[in-house]
């Protein structure tokens, strides 16, 4: 089996890290594992395992035709089967098909909130997937909307998963501020709908700086509206020594290292990868309730959960946590436990290997 992951770029995001996963664990695994990103490179391209044959196709713009032929190239040089499109590649995954119809797409479905939205708000994909040989999806909304609206019949859920090996392990690089064990740690791109200033004022309101803790916001800063919305309340609250910024890391492993608690308030989600890499570094995690993330997480036995419309939720819960010692650690100890059992690289990679063979 010769399989390559496609992905728009490298930039931190939880598609982007899942390409990345699959592409190092099929390498073990398969005959030939490919990755290539397609409009840009990011600081997730030195996760890729040196088994892995990697290439940068710089694509200029949506139907580049001499990407599209640098592509087909490099898929008859390494008599690719099955090409893995993740997102938004899906288009030039379909474009390059036409050029060589042998070749399966398996479409890989991240996005949660195509779950709140319509047929016709999707048509151009819609139309595209009667090319598609399965779609995977990282919920079971998503399943749902896909088996309703998508031309194809073979709709397969596939959870994400994630490897202390492949998170930068040797790299030490951002030290947090903030005194130990008393740092809240929020992993997430500052954008909709990542949700931050919930989670901003939950940290204002309980007073969580009178008592030592401090918010550590880890994610790409794209300086527009809004992240000037959360710099002006942190300015306006005066909490500029208790509540930082870091912009995009890649040191992951590292950074959760030195963190207690890791936070999740999105309003929408697929599969967040985010909540997996918080449990295998013991983080106790307080999570919005959207997506797979109730499913991922039992409310009050490995993890808490809210409602991420809710201020007065989430204040519940981040209070019972920062309070309670005990419950925290008992929190971190078993959602590792409940993520290593049923999220392992082992066990979602065989899945994937036997949905690519059954649709021979």
């Amino acid at each position: 089996m010769r399989v390559v992951q496609i992905i728009d770029s490298l930039e931190l995001g939880g598609a982007e890290r899942m390409a990345i996963n699959y592409a190092n664990a099929l390498s073990k695994n398969i005959d030939f594992s490919g990755l290539i990103a397609t409009r840009k490179e990011g600081g997730l391209r030195k996760q890729i395992n040196i088994d892995v044959a990697y290439l940068f196709l710089q694509r200029k713009k949506s139907v580049d035709l001499s990407a599209v032929f640098r592509l087909r190239k490099y898929l008859v040089k390494n008599k690719i089967d099955i090409i893995h499109a993740h997102s938004s590649s899906f288009f030039i995954a379909v474009l390059v098909k036409l050029t060589l119809p042998r070749v399966k797409i398996f479409w890989h479905d991240h996005y949660g909130s195509r779950s709140k939205e319509t047929k016709k708000q999707n048509i151009f994909l819609v139309f595209l997937s009667t090319f598609f040989s399965s779609i995977f999806v990282v919920n079971l909304q998503l399943k749902e909307w896909n088996k309703k609206n998508m031309n194809c019949s073979s709709v397969i859920f596939v959870p994400n998963f994630t490897s202390s090996q492949n998170i930068s392990e040797n790299e030490q690089l951002t030290n947090l501020k903030g005194s130990d064990g008393k740092r809240i740690v929020f992993l997430a791109n500052l954008k909709n709908p990542k949700n931050h200033l919930l989670i901003l004022k939950a940290y204002t309101d309980l007073n969580l700086f009178d008592s030592g803790w401090s918010l550590h916001l880890i994610g790409r800063d794209y300086f527009d509206s809004y992240s000037e919305v959360l710099k002006n309340f942190i300015k306006s609250c005066c909490l500029e020594d208790h509540i930082f910024l870091y912009g995009e890391k890649r040191d992951i492993k590292n950074i959760l290292s030195q963190a207690s608690i890791g936070v999740l308030a999105s309003t929408q989600e697929g599969f967040p990868v985010t909540l997996l890499e918080y449990a295998l570094e013991n983080v106790a995690v307080v999570s919005t309730n959207v997506g797979y993330c109730s499913v991922l997480i039992q409310n009050e036995i490995d993890g808490l959960l809210f409602d991420p419309f809710s201020e007065l939720e989430v204040k519940n819960q981040l209070k019972k946590i920062v309070t309670n010692e005990v419950l925290k650690n008992t929190l971190a100890e078993k959602l590792k436990k409940r993520v290593l059992q049923n999220y392992s690289e082992e066990a979602v990679i065989e899945n994937l290997i036997l949905a690519y063979k059954k649709s021979k």
